[in-house]
């Protein structure tokens, strides 16, 4: 499908419908291509199972088809009954498991076109939302997991259900195709208006996030608006944000122009006028962003090819009167969350529970996590968080009621939080095989065993407490934020990646490329390698992250070349060769 084709599919979509209610009442196993791109404005992808794909060809049978379904939280909070409603779908007409996301929400898997309408009205009957989960949209508004009762905390989370209202898509389609609402005449070809979308919504997917420092829970820098709140001298309000924007870790094989980019410093803003500088930039973005390629259709490009200084200007044509002050200075030391129990603030605790992966499952001979969770919520009736890192805290629990709390998750066998090393309680991988269709190599499913290994080699340095952060895709999309970690593996074929080092535990710093090509069973020895020569050589209390910065020369920058360098190298010998020929 055509880039050009994309746009004119929203164009005449009368308001993101198109087709999708007939194809969803019909026989059909899945939808056309042209649906799919407005399904996912709706909060789903078409997938398959790629495990069993080429077996089906043999038999001459189409694919499995099936779909994944993202519901939509803003700040990743979720109450008892919303959780429990999730953890019956995922039984009932799912694959079984639930798929925490780092972008603070939660994802069926194998879920048959039959069942659709059924989990999406489920999430809404809870009070929640698919709409606008997925799409050429402002995604599912991020803010700091932990559910601290302070002004900072408080104001993040207020200003993301304040955002996740403004920019939910008008139209009415999503209520008439999966609520049953009221059928508007199609044939009229017009849709609802809507102020911040037009008729072609965004170029491409538009991503919020905010972090109070020093913890970089949500990754700001990888946003295309990342946000940090200033607290006035009294302590007694939230005066302002600093507000950076263009970050984003996508990039494409064979298109050296794509790459990732850390967010640039745009402005402070005072609070009043926060939400009218976003609706800003997302109204700049809609009217600049690269509408004919859409693999160079972010935000990241147009504040890259424009320069931030252009970029303000064209946001402060649009506020008249608002001022745009220099981003005031912010330090973050981690992007981990707050495991174990913690204060909250308000005489309550919370919890925060390592999900590996963020895919909650019992397994088999080992942590029950989807039955603690679930006989948590039933027994208790307490809130979760899903945090950036796809971890899960449990949050309003009162003193008297933590010891009942403990004895659950250790009956389940749950860990205790300190088992786990630094390392691991930050990595994380992306879901990748069987389901995702951009896969090159696995992600998801080797990551677990791949920390064991790792683990061992922490172990074996006295490294267990090293804040280090590991991260793994299957492809160079980036969706597990690679491009930012210490060390991460990014997927270029079966059982083979590049290896970047350099970024930081912080997330405010652009990993490099370290080998364009490591196998899978070499990852933990050349691991080994970088650790050994670091407590050789560190400074006393030295991360790994401030080690690197002070020893090495910057890697190359994350770039769609590394990832078909030696093929461009060979074309360019062949094409000599030729020449020399023809000669």
């Amino acid at each position: 499908m055509s880039n050009q084709s994309v746009e004119e599919i929203k164009i005449s979509s009368i308001g993101l419908r198109g087709t999708l209610a007939e194809t969803l009442q019909s026989e059909a196993t899945h939808f056309s291509d042209e649906e799919y791109q407005l399904l996912k404005f709706h909060g789903s992808y078409q997938q398959d199972d790629r495990d069993i794909r080429a077996e089906r060809r043999k038999q001459k049978l189409d694919k499995l088809w099936s779909f994944m379904i993202r519901s939509k939280m803003p700040g990743g909070r979720i109450n008892a009954a919303q959780y429990l409603m999730h953890d019956r779908l995922a039984g009932d007409v799912a694959n079984g498991t639930l798929r925490l996301t780092t972008r603070q929400g939660i994802q069926f898997h194998g879920v048959f076109k039959g069942d659709l309408k059924e989990v999406i009205a489920g999430i809404c009957e809870s009070g929640l939302t698919t709409w606008g989960a997925c799409g050429d949209v402002v995604r599912n508004t991020m803010g700091p997991a932990s559910p601290i009762h302070d002004v900072a905390h408080r104001d993040c989370q207020a200003l993301a259900e304040e955002m996740s209202a403004v920019f939910l898509p008008r139209s009415s389609a999503y209520s008439e195709i999966w609520l049953d609402g009221e059928k508007l005449e199609l044939s009229s070809g017009k849709a609802e208006p809507d102020e911040i979308y037009g008729e072609t919504y965004l170029p491409r997917k538009f991503k919020i996030g905010m972090a109070v420092p020093p913890r970089n829970d949500v990754d700001i820098f990888s946003q295309d608006v990342g946000m940090v709140p200033h607290v006035n001298a009294a302590g007694d309000a939230v005066e302002g944000y600093s507000i950076w924007v263009g970050g984003g870790f996508g990039m494409t094989h064979n298109m050296e122009h794509t790459r990732p980019h850390l967010a640039k410093p745009l402005c402070y803003a005072a609070r009043a006028d926060v939400l009218a500088v976003v609706k800003a930039v997302v109204q700049v973005q809609r009217e600049h962003g690269n509408r004919t390629d859409r693999k160079l259709s972010r935000l990241k490009y147009v504040v890259a090819g424009q320069g931030i200084e252009w970029f303000r200007d064209r946001v402060a044509e649009k506020l008249p009167g608002v001022t745009l002050a220099p981003v005031r200075e912010v330090r973050f030391t981690t992007v981990g969350d707050r495991l174990g129990w913690h204060e909250q603030g308000d005489g309550n605790w919370f919890r925060g529970f390592h999900v590996p992966q963020g895919r909650i499952l019992d397994v088999e001979g080992g942590t029950r996590f989807r039955t603690a969770f679930r006989e948590a919520a039933e027994q208790f009736g307490k809130p979760y968080v899903v945090t950036p890192n796809a971890n899960l805290i449990l949050c309003d629990v009162a003193e008297s009621e933590k010891a009942a709390i403990d004895a659950l998750f250790a009956q389940h066998l749950f860990p205790n939080d300190e088992a786990y090393t630094e390392a691991r309680k930050t990595g994380h991988a992306c879901v990748a095989l069987p389901t995702c269709g951009l896969s090159l190599a696995e992600s998801e499913r080797v990551f677990t065993g791949l920390l064991d290994d790792v683990d061992r080699v922490l172990h074996d340095l006295g490294l267990e407490r090293e804040p280090l952060l590991i991260r793994m895709t299957g492809c160079p999309n980036g969706c597990a934020r690679p491009y930012n970690a210490d060390i991460a593996f990014v997927g270029r074929a079966p059982k083979k990646y590049a290896m970047y080092v350099g970024g930081s535990c912080a997330g405010d710093r652009l990993a490099g490329l370290f080998r364009r090509t490591v196998e899978f069973h070499e990852i933990p020895e050349v691991i080994r390698g970088l650790l050994v020569d670091f407590v050789k050589d560190r400074h006393e209390g030295e991360t790994f992250t401030a080690y690197w910065g002070r020893t090495q020369e910057a890697g190359e920058e994350p770039d769609a070349l590394h990832f078909h360098k030696e093929l461009v190298e060979r074309t360019a010998r062949l094409e000599g060769t030729k020449t020399t020929a023809a000669e």
